[in-house]
């Protein structure tokens, strides 16, 4: 800042014209005009051990003397003060007396009123023809010490007394506008205070957001954001840094408490976990206070947080820092507030280097480069004797009552104020100050000139304005409330109307312009501001504040130009326990959401947001992996024709159906042979014809189910398992009756089983199956369903079957059927030089209900996936058992054997034996070959 330099160099050069020069500074708090405005500043401070002894209550003034302040060990000490040493005590180290406490800032701000009234008064355009006045007074930064001037602001003009009224619509104070105070502790005071009399106040420091409340503080005003503003900020910072583990601490005062309240809640809707929440007490000299001050700081070192939010007052932050400093803790982020962020009394702690990273939020100001000449200008006349004395002339009323305004200002010199001065301004952090003070006097000024109706170049003859009153309006009828009493209301109907315009109506929602920023009061009487991010750097020890982001509602951050106190200039974690990684959710453990262990989210589930704490489950339809971010469609499945066990059963189908169509073929070539004669003739081709469709119907499992391929699976294989067990059951009872009856029987028998009788019989038992297929299928229907349980990744679509009874209906007539088969042939004795027709079919029946007993097991333990696969399975094994057993050998015979082609081999038939060798041969070759 080039005008911060110029004042330095102006400062030391006035050091060698006025060294050792009082100033005169408290005369020039006050002056007339055509309307006044009161000012509440910090300059001094109050003797604690004064306030807290009084039992009468007399005057309160800041104290001329202060006592002594030590450093860390003795070593070392500042003076947070302006520090002027009494005569024969020097001001340096191990010990510093500061004989007057003057704050440095608090200069400033008078300086910066100043300079707006007498811009304004000078200004053509602004209250052309009127003049401002002020009346400034020290608040010491104290409630008790704030009371006095403010109840000089409401006395009447000219005096010092005021009166209780019913009705103070006519009542004119002598003050139009409060500029201040600086402090929120002072302003909820005040607030309440001026607001009875509807006296507009614009604080350009208090920034609590109770002030906001228009019920409270119907006339509070200011130019700086409230708390809440400053706090979402905050919380803005530590999200976007991922600080969700962080102490707050807060100063024990009305500050401090609604700060730690207002973040407290800010944070936990971000899911920002306080470890650690407590208030620092306001600096004391007992030995409790620096107890609870240890006990605090211990508790933030043990809860093991790298971010503080302090929130606090600065005398209560620099006694924190003092001892953080003294005892060698832990360096930490330390998020500030814009109570202390620009506080000299913090700044100028020694060690506040070894305390880590300093940053927080300050609200955007115009600079005003014309200050620091205005700044030269004032101090240059002050320690002029001859301007003293021009001063001394007017007779100041109130300092018989509120003492001096300043005494401190005009018992020091201006070599001792110099070097303050200049640390101040090269520090570079007091114009956000400055202009908050420029702006309120301004707010003020613009609603004073549209109250008034001016122009630019005049402004119309007014009745004597009061706070709440402007001027008689024509046809303008103001209704906000009236510094009325509610006792006196019907004395004050009895009073005729009096149209009026309130200096309130002007500035609500007022908007005015002050050095190119756009500024506007709402509802609420808080103004919009956009605020930087402010970091402390340290050269050569002394912190200086640098710009490092912006927020306006979104945080836009400089990362480059930050420093932090980590090594390689790592930006700090403060978090309880790490950061899950993808597909993983928290799972808390203890009162703080904040400290968790992370735990995978299970297939089917998915983490949807990092701050789970649960895992999300998929839709129906949809399926994910072990540690998913997101689910993925389900695609269907089925039994597909490239499936693996589907090729090999296609391979076993085309095996067994050519062998099935070989051996028919064979035995429609030999139709007329004995060997196809005496198994059955045409019913033997039938049945054999039969197990074709057996083997087909395993067609009907692979593929996309639908309806009716569900309903057709189970019929077209059992049908004409039907018709081929039918034809040898028909062999199979001839074979019995043969060997178990009497003879009498044989022919009986025979007229039934062979001709056209058997095939009447084959029929109805065809027919029963398909009854009892129709049965099964209208009783117990299979349905196309999609299982969403049985796989992971896809949805299952295959027929259900409905019920196990279902399946056994179609399975009564063939099970049947193969257990009289087995049971008429398992005891009939083979005879000698024959073909035994009944072992071959007991094997057969044997290998019927091998299959379709294993098949159960199988089925039920088997995949949902593959039943189909294991159902077309046994279908073929027991198409291919019955082939194999019973067709295979005769088609063997037929081919490797056509001399045992004989009536007499199969039929029985002709002699027994012959006595030529042919004949014997041929027997004995026939004996020889097993049966």
């Amino acid at each position: 800042m080039p005008a911060v330099a110029v004042l330095g160099l102006s400062l030391v050069a006035l050091l060698g014209l006025g060294k050792g020069a009082l100033l005169c500074l408290s005369r020039q708090f006050r002056m007339q005009g055509d309307y006044v405005l009161g000012g509440l500043f910090p300059l001094g401070s109050a003797e604690e051990t004064e306030l807290n002894h009084r039992t009468r209550p007399d005057s309160i003034m800041c104290p001329r003397y202060g006592g002594d302040i030590r450093g860390k060990g003795g070593e070392e000490a500042v003076c947070p003060w302006v520090c002027v040493p009494r005569p024969g005590v020097r001001c340096q180290p191990p010990m510093i007396l500061c004989g007057f406490r003057l704050s440095a800032t608090g200069l400033f701000l008078v300086m910066a009123l100043k300079m707006a009234v007498e811009e304004i008064n000078n200004s053509s355009t602004l209250l052309p023809g009127l003049k401002l006045g002020y009346d400034l007074f020290d608040t010491c930064s104290e409630p008790v010490v704030t009371m006095k001037p403010s109840l000089m602001f409401l006395a009447k003009v000219d005096s010092r007394s005021i009166a209780a009224y019913c009705n103070y619509t006519q009542y004119q104070p002598r003050v139009l506008a409060v500029i201040g105070p600086h402090s929120s502790e002072l302003a909820r005071i005040t607030g309440k205070f001026f607001g009875f009399f509807l006296m507009p106040q614009v604080s350009y420091g208090a920034s609590m957001d109770k002030l906001s409340n228009r019920e409270t503080f119907p006339s509070f005003f200011r130019t700086v954001p409230s708390n809440r503003v400053q706090l979402e900020a905050i919380v803005t910072l530590l999200h976007h840094f991922s600080w969700n583990w962080v102490a707050a601490l807060g100063s024990d005062d009305e500050y401090g408490r609604e700060g730690l309240s207002t973040f407290s809640n800010l944070a936990h809707a971000r899911n920002i976990c306080v470890a650690h929440e407590s208030l620092v007490l306001l600096p004391r000299t007992d030995s409790p206070w620096l107890g609870k001050v240890q006990d605090v700081l211990h508790q933030v070192n043990q809860s093991e947080v790298h971010v503080v939010v302090l929130f606090a007052s600065e005398k209560a932050v620099y006694s924190l820092f003092q001892y953080s400093i003294r005892h060698s803790l832990t360096p930490k982020v330390w998020v500030g507030s814009d109570a202390w962020l620009m506080s000299n009394l913090v700044m100028t702690l020694p060690g506040i280097h070894q305390v880590g990273t300093i940053l927080g939020f300050l609200q955007q100001g115009a600079l005003l480069p014309e200050f620091s000449s205005y700044m030269e200008t004032q101090l240059s006349l002050a320690a002029d004797p001859a301007f003293c004395a021009s001063l001394g002339a007017e007779q100041d009323l109130e300092e018989d009552v509120v003492g001096p305004r300043c005494p401190q200002c005009d018992q020091i010199t201006l070599q001792n104020l110099s070097a303050g001065l200049v640390h101040n301004l090269s520090a570079g952090q007091l114009h956000y100050q400055i202009f908050a003070t420029y702006a309120a006097v301004y707010s003020v000024a613009q609603a004073l000139h549209h109250t008034l109706r001016c122009s630019t170049s005049s402004c119309p003859a007014q009745e004597p304005v009061r706070p709440w009153q402007v001027s008689t309006g024509q046809g303008l009828q103001d209704h906000r409330p009236k510094p009325v009493s509610v006792v006196c209301s019907f004395w004050v109907s009895l009073a005729p109307p009096f149209p009026i315009v309130q200096l309130l109506d002007n500035m609500y929602n007022m908007s005015f312009r002050v050095r190119g920023l756009e500024l506007q009061f709402n509802d609420t009487g808080n103004v919009a501001m956009e605020y930087e991010l402010k970091m402390w750097v340290w050269q050569r020890l002394t912190p200086k504040l640098h710009t490092v982001g912006t927020f306006n509602g979104s945080l836009h951050l400089q990362n480059a130009h930050m420093n932090w106190h980590t090594p390689d200039n790592q930006v700090p974690v403060s978090q309880c326990s790490q950061e899950c990684r993808e597909g993983q959710v928290r799972q808390v453990k203890g009162f703080h959401s904040c400290c968790y262990d992370c735990v995978d989210c299970k297939a089917g589930s998915y983490r949807q947001n990092p701050d789970d704490l649960t895992c999300t489950l998929c839709n129906q339809d949809q399926w994910s992996p072990e540690r998913s971010t997101r689910c993925f469609p389900r695609m269907p499945r089925f039994l597909e024709w490239s499936d693996p066990p589907v090729l090999l059963l296609l391979l076993l189908l085309g095996l067994v159906l050519g062998l099935v169509l070989a051996a028919l073929g064979l035995f429609i070539y030999h139709r007329d042979s004995p060997l196809v004669q005496a198994s059955g003739g045409p019913l033997a081709c039938f049945g054999l014809a039969c197990l074709g469709p057996v083997c087909l119907s395993i067609l009907l499992f692979p593929g996309w189910p639908g309806t009716a391929r569900c309903l057709a699976q189970q019929p077209m294989a059992h049908l004409p398992l039907t018709g081929c067990l039918s034809t040898l059951f028909l062999q199979a009872a001839e074979t019995f009756v043969e060997s178990e009856l009497p003879p009498a029987w044989v022919a009986w028998v025979h007229s039934h089983v062979r001709g056209p009788r058997a095939w009447l019989l084959v029929l109805l038992l065809v027919l029963v199956e398909a009854t009892l297929c129709s049965w099964s299928l209208t009783a117990f229907p299979p349905k196309v369903v999609m299982d969403w349980q049985v796989l992971p990744r896809e949805v299952l679509v295959h027929c259900h079957m409905h019920s196990w009874v279902g399946l056994g209906l179609m399975h009564v007539t063939n099970i049947t059927l193969a257990f009289l088969c087995f049971l008429g042939t398992f005891l009939v004795q083979s005879q000698p030089g024959h073909y035994n027709r009944a072992r071959s079919l007991t094997f057969a029946m044997l290998a019927y209900f091998v299959t379709w007993v294993s098949f159960v097991p199988l089925y039920t333990n088997m995949q949902m996936l593959y039943q189909p696969a294991v159902q077309m399975g046994a279908i073929l094994l027991c198409a291919l058992g019955i082939l194999a057993i019973f067709h295979l050998p005769k088609c063997y015979l037929l081919l490797w054997w056509p001399e045992l082609n004989t009536p007499e081999f199969f039929l029985g038939q002709g002699p027994s034996d012959t006595t030529d060798g042919s004949g014997s041969g041929g027997r004995d070759r026939a004996q020889g070959e097993p049966e």
